[in-house]
């Protein structure tokens, strides 16, 4: 069942979601609205011809960072990897679910592919999988609302939260991270 305003409020308050920081103007009737933080990383396509899965992508990436005055620019067809601004995290007893704002879709923004579940026990600044479906660019700015949140209950607390055992890859991320699908082949 999908939290209401009123039922995010108290789980809030409960430390059940966490979100910070936290203003209730973007407490929207069944979601929190969210901003877009200011990192992104983009394919170096200069030095790298292929992703390959079983190799580490770190360094096919370079870090771009925008600012209040300076949007970054995603082109038609091009993918890269971003942040929202709010550290939104939950209890061991919730998932959240990040959906993109109608007015973001209606620019032609994806804001992710297939990442957009926040897993019992992770708190995090949420990576976004941007990619541009439109026929112009598209500027994005530093603070800008580009998603929100859902939140579910589970039906009980899970045994293993993200983070407890050695195969979590995202735990806590406070920057956008390339792809750790290498780690899968070991």
């Amino acid at each position: 069942m999908i939290l209401s305003d009123r039922d995010i409020k108290k789980a809030l308050v409960d430390g059940k979601i966490m979100i910070e920081p936290y203003d209730e103007k973007n407490l929207q009737p069944a979601s929190i609205d969210l901003h877009l933080d200011k990192y992104f990383l983009v394919f170096d396509t200069k030095r790298n011809f292929v992703i390959d899965p079983k190799k580490p992508m770190d360094t096919m990436m370079v870090e771009v960072e925008i600012n209040d005055s300076e949007p970054f620019v995603l082109h038609p067809g091009e993918f890269a990897l971003g942040m929202i601004y709010e550290k939104t995290g939950v209890g061991n007893d919730m998932v959240g679910r990040l959906e993109g704002k109608s007015s973001v879709g209606r620019m032609g923004l994806l804001i992710h592919i297939t990442a957009g579940f926040l897993d019992p026990g992770n708190n995090l600044k949420m990576t976004l999988e941007l990619h541009n479906t439109a026929t112009m660019p598209i500027l994005l700015y530093y603070k800008m609302p580009i998603a929100q949140m859902a939140f579910e209950k589970l039906s009980s607390d899970c045994d293993k939260p993200y983070g407890s055992t050695g195969t979590s890859k995202y735990v806590g991320d406070l920057k956008p991270k390339a792809s750790q699908m290498w780690k899968n082949f070991k």
